[in-house]
């Protein structure tokens, strides 16, 4: 690596959409992962693409600031990723299409701009990697993958809050109801989908799977991930992480902060033994950069954005066909393995 020669602002200068380039982490246009910057979507595997809103928030505003702030906190991420031993922009074609526009002025017109944002982007056939923003964006964002892969979606939820209050006004901006809405609209079905990390009190959960921070922190990640592929099986999913599903102590840069939640590790571990899901769009959302210390917010959700990534990646493989958990990685490598674990 260190013989390969050093480029500059490779968001506007790379040659192809795939692959990594060495670029100085300090210097240069950031986009996520250094992907190329543009709205050519020809080609293209995954779109990377931010959602600029914190309208929504009952608590902290900020989270407007995530997409910055988790694009600057990739790019130490433009190479290959541990534990999976391969860059996934090595096996994708993944672009960063900018920041989704939206006028704060005009609040009605916020839920239709997102989805017509999404709409363009799966129109193409590409996967939408979203950067949020507050987590109301998932609600526009699921009405749009919907009209795409059909109704009622599976979710696969990481949060602290299940958002899933009532809320029955139509023009309501609230980052936590639009789950409610979302089921109630038969956008997704709750049977199927799964809730991780939640810690707030709701008499009412609609039905989700809900698997609360207690209980991952007792059974661990490995039968969290066990229950999450039985309930979702061959379904097709939308994979959302809400930042505040980790603990203050990992994540403080967020709106809505709650203590008791997951350690980054178990996140990861969870989410590195989900490659068997069917994934249709994934996001990540509530970082909020100006209550964060020393970029550690910032810095979790890139690396769950790259997860996700590597997720996408491993079930594409190296060539067609996608391979088992823990194949990326064998037993005798210095990085160790990826999780293989099966739990009854």
């Amino acid at each position: 690596m260190t013989d390969t020669p050093l480029a500059g602002d490779t968001a506007i200068t790379r040659p192809t959409i795939k692959g990594h380039i060495r670029e100085n982490t300090f210097a240069g246009i950031l986009s996520f992962m250094r992907r190329r910057y543009t709205k050519d979507l020809a080609g293209v595997d995954v779109v990377v693409s931010g959602v600029p809103l914190d309208l929504a928030t009952t608590n902290r505003p900020g989270a407007r600031f995530g997409p910055a702030g988790i694009r600057a906190a990739s790019v130490d991420l433009n190479w290959e990723i541990y534990p999976w031993g391969f860059g996934p922009c090595d096996r994708l074609g993944v672009i960063d299409y900018g920041d989704c526009v939206l006028d704060p002025h005009r609040p009605d017109t916020i839920h239709d701009s997102i989805v017509a944002h999404a709409r363009t982007i799966l129109a193409s056939g590409a996967t939408m990697l979203t950067l949020g923003g507050d987590h109301y964006i998932t609600y526009p964002l699921l009405a749009a993958h919907a009209e795409k892969h059909g109704k009622p979606l599976s979710i696969v939820h990481f949060d602290a809050h299940s958002d899933t209050w009532p809320d029955d006004d139509d023009k309501s901006l609230n980052h936590g109801t639009m789950f409610y809405k979302a089921v109630r609209e038969g956008l997704i079905d709750p049977k199927s989908s799964v809730q991780v990390g939640i810690r707030t009190w709701n008499g009412d959960c609609l039905g989700v799977n809900v698997f609360g921070a207690d209980w991952v922190h007792e059974h661990g990640p490995a039968a969290t991930a066990a229950k999450v592929l039985d309930i979702v099986g061959d379904r097709p999913v939308y994979l959302t992480f809400d930042i505040d599903c980790l603990d203050p102590a990992f994540a403080p840069g967020t709106g809505t902060p709650v203590s008791g939640g997951l350690s980054a590790a178990q996140a990861y571990a969870i989410l590195r033994r989900l490659v068997p899901v069917r994934i249709i769009g994934m996001d990540v959302v509530e970082v909020a950069p100006a209550y964060d210390h020393a970029e550690i917010t910032s810095l979790a959700g890139a690396q769950i954005a790259a997860e996700m990534l590597c997720l996408l990646g491993a079930q594409r493989g190296s060539g067609s066909d996608a391979p088992a958990v823990g194949s990326e990685v064998g037993e005798h490598s210095q990085y160790g393995s990826l999780p293989t674990d099966k739990v009854e």
